[in-house]
């Protein structure tokens, strides 16, 4: 997805962990309360579903990897959390696109989710040999 489309003015200064693990809870726990308080009728019941997997599954993958038997495993964890990541982006952008919806809130999500997708990837190619 092009960065275009992202208002760098949206992006709040805010304490944000420095710890990539503990950013992806915050960032699970904020689309979590996103979907909560989201009203929307069945059609769009399999596009929250997803979202909620795909972004809970960026934590999941970074604590898995974390916890792998060798460089190579956590490797492997931290791509699929890397397109968990891309995934969660996906389905933010086709809510924001086909819903009545905050933008505000939600581009602020797609913010975090791009933010979270770029240190993930920074740190796969900081790791490999």
């Amino acid at each position: 997805m092009e960065d275009d489309w992202i208002d760098a003015n949206l992006i709040e200064e805010e304490y944000k962990p420095y710890n990539i693990k503990h950013r992806a809870f915050y960032f699970s726990k904020s689309v979590i309360e996103f979907v909560n308080s989201s009203k929307y009728e069945k059609v769009f019941y399999s596009l929250f579903d997803q979202l909620v997997r795909s972004s809970t599954s960026i934590g999941a993958n970074l604590i898995e990897g974390a916890s792998g038997s060798s460089k190579k495993d956590w490797i492997k964890f931290l791509i699929i959390a890397l397109k968990s990541a891309n995934e969660t982006k996906y389905w933010l952008c086709l809510i924001r696109d086909t819903m009545k919806v905050s933008k505000v809130e939600i581009d602020r999500i797609i913010i975090e989710a791009e933010e979270i997708s770029k240190i993930i990837a920074s740190i796969i190619l900081n790791s490999k040999d």
